[in-house]
């Protein structure tokens, strides 16, 4: 949608790239990918030691769980993942990278598996994935495109980097209109 040609898409704009079930060190201590997509093609989640970074896979268990409709996103998927999360440990923490502060709440950022199975809106409403994809797919056909993802994809997309300057030094973010 942005009209580059010549953009990589070997993930060559990325310092590195994890496999499913990969280990790392975050200095001393060890760290593992799993792999959740669901809400993108490329959603991971990081578990390091009692905790789990779970991107935007779930919510706080009041907000519920990721929309599905970006590109690449599947509430199947989404549902596969949620079941890998929730299979850790109860006691592991959960730490989002959302919260939408419902009912106008404190902001939180963390949560755990046992505090996900028992009280997150939309797992707990669902019994199958069939149920999940069902409730999911009804929900994000009611959401507005985020206001800045036109902006934000090309920077995602791009490794988190800003667009190299142009020919008169400035950077320029693409905004293609027949998107909209």
């Amino acid at each position: 949608i942005y009209n580059w040609p010549g953009f990589p898409a070997d993930g060559s704009q990325w310092n590195r790239l994890f496999a499913d079930g990969e280990t790392f060190s975050v200095g001393g201590v060890p760290a593992k990918v799993l792999f959740s997509p669901g809400h993108t093609l490329a959603s991971i989640t990081y578990v390091i030691g009692d905790a789990a970074f779970i991107h935007d896979t779930l919510f706080m268990p009041d907000s519920g769980t990721a929309r599905a409709d970006f590109p690449g996103g599947s509430a199947a998927q989404l549902w596969r993942s949620i079941q890998n999360i929730l299979a850790l440990p109860d006691e592991t923490r959960l730490f989002v990278g959302h919260d939408y502060q419902a009912e106008g709440r404190e902001p939180l950022w963390e949560s755990t598996v046992a505090e996900q199975k028992l009280g997150n809106t939309h797992v707990a409403a669902c019994r199958t994935e069939a149920d999940f994809v069902a409730l999911r797919e009804a929900r994000d056909r009611t959401l507005p495109m985020p206001r800045l993802i036109l902006h934000a994809l090309q920077v995602n997309m791009n490794g988190g980097r800003l667009p190299e300057p142009e020919s008169n030094g400035r950077r320029y973010l693409k905004f293609p209109l027949d998107c909209l």
